[in-house]
């Protein structure tokens, strides 16, 4: 039983994080208040309008530039891993990855999972996109090292917009230019990887070394010309000292957490330059906001839109063989996530719009022709749907049907309210451009979860908080000088928006507040595992559509099953420690899966548990990546194509001898079929002993069978005898499709005949052959197939390791060897979790729920 304690703890644990952001987030709007303590919003407005158009020309045109750019971050780590890719390929998935990146900071929207989604596509393994990921922050962090420290040296005394004394601003300069000039020198020249303590880097060589420097400090000197293009005519600070304080601004939104950077960014820039006034600043930084954050993510959602639409009508051919080349290997994937960012920001525009007054000349129209209460509803109304929005993204997300319609309808709403609470009528074209890329991507909205039963991490609880307390800062900020008192919540006129934003602040705070309490309070007590008889009717269905053999694992008994709502499906799992460990992929009609990795991984977080999938293939490996969960490769599974199987040729000589070599000896070969097999049940039950007792060794669980003569029975046996007594068996794990045949108990008793293992595959496949299966399944050779290279994962590195030198231990490459003389197909076996430090836990609790109990995974 999961002990319950534990799980409050790990639980409580989970809101520490976010807990932190919106504390940081309530801090620097405190000192974002106090700097624009003398000002309005009017004030802040006003500097808005006051931006030349020629400023805002230039620059879009920086951010056009700067973009561009971040497209060679990716092409350099691409060359970086060997990989040969298109570049308008790379170029749209670095477009579309910082496009997400640069608004959320939101795990499930990070630019290491946009790119796995597109990347993976052409076959990269999960090793091939860290990589890339890792480089391409790294020559993010060279940028920012390089052009900060290079302000600190160049700044004259006296006049740091940092606010460091001169010694400490050279001394700081000067380790972080060091520190940069340092790495590119290894970099070109070093010929030893460099190691910091779990991670290491394998020098790129000045081919690659030398422009990942130029690019990096050319890239975020024109990201920092966006905003320096904007600033008012009065800005007293040169460029170069700019681009160190856009820099450590840039560093400080990165480690906050918060979504975007939103309001630690702006924080930075106004404590930095003080001579600046407030209300010009802030304008300028509302409008860099427009220009480098939002009008990527609006384009990318018009692309999506215009591919989608090409699609579905089938015209402009030549447009979209094009779209079809390049387009939609890339942004059909990822569609569910940029709808999810695109309702985000609805949601966010429709809060901060409720808090804010409308323009007084439409307003005016507006009394005319339309009476108060619906001036008054539609303004609620507005807010309330922000609100909705924001929660609804995440569901979008996770692809729920429920939550398309949902939000359909919500968005067609909230452009009714925007246009009757006040014409805003760019609100509402912004709204209705999410509206028509969410209707074009109605198929990706498949899964048929109920909302209710959807989950809302901290994460996203808290990135929903900080919009909605940065939309109540600015109403409070818009309405200054208005003499609050009770009387305000009861004024109804159609010029008093101050009472307007105070109910609409009101309603939101207790939408978000209902929602989070509604997580918080849901049950977490975890249920003790009770074997109870199994309902062979239902798990019968779902096994009938199962592809993997590896499916009837779910009959052993010693195993939790997960259903999907149809009855058609299920995970099966077990919880040991903190770890929720399901065993493969889903099971039943592939059109489940996602439904239910979903719900499985929402389940384990109810407990506080950590969610691991255990020896999943490689086609289902997106949608661990979308729960979040870091994919640790375990080794390669040998299956044997069984149409081209057979025991002709040179490369089979050795396969023929040991049968023949089997058959003088006098074996024999048989398939007893389920109802043939009680009776030799005691025959077995004594050579399984007898091996047990020779192997010194124990039964194990989870992954395979034990000896139960319940179980057994179950199943088709294959036996080899030997003058007529059995003296070795298998159990036969089956396909109803016939797609795979595999081996469970695989036991021999000391008068079997000698090779009795290799008759009995030979013969098993060619058995298999005879009764139309596809694919033998030889089963896994642990940690074959692991990268041994530098900037592979640490348990990579390792698990190469012990393979090359761990015969001690286990005969990996023995095993591996033995699997290889059958030609099988080797395909790749992960273990998707949670990582980092919580990795070495899941290790722990999988080998230990794999071996039996802790006390068999330290013996034989």
């Amino acid at each position: 039983m999961l002990n319950t304690d534990t799980a409050g703890s790990r639980r409580w644990r989970r809101w520490v994080t976010p807990v932190a952001s919106v504390a940081l987030f309530a801090l620097v709007t405190a000192v974002l208040e106090r700097a624009l303590a003398e000002y309005r919003l009017h004030d802040v407005v006003e500097a808005l309008r006051a931006i030349p158009p020629h400023a805002l020309l230039a620059a879009t045109a920086l951010t056009a530039s700067s973009y561009a750019l971040l497209t060679l971050y990716d092409a350099l780590g691409v060359g970086y891993v060997g990989k040969r890719i298109a570049y308008a390929r790379i170029a749209l998935t670095s477009f579309v990855a910082y496009a997400f990146g640069h608004n959320l900071s939101l795990a499930s929207f990070t630019g290491a999972a946009v790119r796995y989604r597109i990347y993976s596509t052409q076959g990269w393994t999960a090793v091939d996109v860290a990589t890339v990921v890792t480089f391409c922050s790294l020559t993010s962090f060279v940028g920012l090292s390089l052009v900060g420290g290079s302000a600190l040296l160049m700044a004259a005394p006296g006049a740091s917009a940092l606010h460091l004394g001169h010694a400490w601003s050279q001394l700081f300069g000067a380790l972080l230019v060091g520190a940069t000039l340092a790495y590119v020198a290894w970099a070109a020249f070093a010929r030893r990887s460099l190691e910091f303590g779990e991670w290491a880097l394998r020098p790129p060589g000045a081919a690659i070394a030398i422009p990942q420097l130029l690019v990096a400090v050319t890239e975020l000197s024109i990201a920092a010309g966006v905003l320096w293009a904007l600033l008012p005519d009065s800005a007293d600070v040169d460029p170069v000292t700019f681009a160190g304080v856009y820099a450590i601004a840039v560093v400080g939104g990165l480690v906050s957490q918060v979504p975007g950077g939103l309001g630690v960014f702006e924080a930075v820039i106004v404590y930095a330059l003080p001579r600046v006034p407030p209300p010009q600043l802030l304008g300028a930084l509302i409008a860099y906001r427009a220009v480098y954050y939002l009008a990527p993510l609006v384009l990318a959602a018009v692309t999506l839109a215009a591919h989608e639409g090409w699609t579905q009508r089938a015209r402009l051919r030549r447009a979209r063989g094009l779209a079809g080349r390049f387009v939609t290997p890339l942004l059909v994937p990822v569609a569910p996530q940029l709808i999810g960012v695109l309702v985000f920001v609805a949601g966010a525009v429709l809060l901060v719009s409720g808090a804010t007054p409308a323009i007084d000349e439409r307003l005016r129209w507006l009394r005319h022709v339309m009476p108060l209460p619906l001036l008054e509803l539609s303004h609620l109304a507005g807010s309330v749907i922000g609100v909705g929005l924001l929660v609804l993204a995440r569901a979008l997300f996770r692809r729920l049907n429920a939550a398309y319609h949902l939000t359909f309808w919500l968005l067609a709403a909230g452009i009714a309210a925007s246009l009757l609470k006040g014409l805003d009528i760019e609100e509402a074209a912004f709204l209705a451009l999410v509206l028509v890329v969410l209707r074009l991507t109605r198929r990706a909205f498949y899964r048929p979860a109920s909302l209710l039963s959807e989950r809302f991490t901290p994460t996203w609880l808290a990135s929903a908080a900080i919009i909605v307390g940065l939309s109540i800062w600015i109403g409070l900020l818009a309405y200054r000088r208005v003499p609050y008192s009770n009387d305000l919540w009861w004024t109804f006129a159609a010029r008093e928006d101050a009472p307007r934003m105070l109910r609409a602040s009101f309603a939101v705070v207790v939408a978000l507040a209902a929602v989070a309490l509604a997580q918080w309070l849901r049950p977490a007590r975890a249920e003790a595992f009770v074997r109870e008889p199994l309902d062979d009717e239902r798990l019968r269905r779902a096994l009938d559509g199962a592809e993997s053999s590896v499916a009837n694992a779910a009959l052993t008994g010693d195993k939790r099953l997960h259903w999907h709502p149809a009855g058609d499906a299920f995970v099966m799992y077990q919880v040991q420690g903190d770890s929720w460990v399901a065993l493969g992929d889903p099971v039943g009609p592939p059109s489940r899966h996602e439904d239910l990795v979903w719900s499985f991984r929402e389940l384990a977080d109810r407990r506080g548990g950590r969610t691991a999938f255990y020896q999943v293939g490689p086609r289902a490996l997106p949608l661990y990546v979308d729960l979040g969960l870091s994919l640790v490769k375990l080794g390669e599974e040998a299956r044997v194509d069984l149409a081209s199987f057979g025991l002709d040729g040179s490369a089979r000589a050795d396969l023929r001898q040991a049968r023949r070599r089997a058959e003088r000896d006098g074996a024999t070969f048989e398939v007893l079929a389920p109802d043939a097999v009680p009776a030799v049940l005691p025959r077995l039950r004594a050579v399984s002993d007898a091996w047990l007792e020779d192997k010194a060794t124990s039964e194990k669980r989870f992954s395979l069978g034990a000896f139960d003569e319940e179980y057994v029975r179950r199943f088709p046996v294959a036996v080899v005898r030997s003058e007529g007594a059995i003296g070795a068996f298998a159990n036969l794990w089956t396909t109803a499709s016939r797609e795979e045949l595999s081996v469970d108990l695989m036991r021999f008793g000391p008068d079997a005949p000698r090779g009795a293992m290799d008759f009995l595959f030979i013969e098993l496949m060619l058995w298999g052959q005879a009764q139309g299966y596809r694919w033998f399944n030889l089963g896994m050779a642990p940690l074959a197939g692991l990268e041994n290279r530098a900037l592979a994962p640490v348990w990579h590195r390792m698990g190469s390791f012990l393979y090359r030198h761990g015969e001690q231990f286990y005969n990996f490459d023995g095993l591996r060897r033995y699997k290889q003389k059958f030609d099988p197909v080797w395909e790749p076996r992960y273990l998707a979790s949670p990582g980092g430090l919580k990795l070495p836990a899941v290790l722990l609790d999988v080998s230990t729920l794999i071996s039996g109990g802790l006390k068999e995974l330290v013996s034989k």
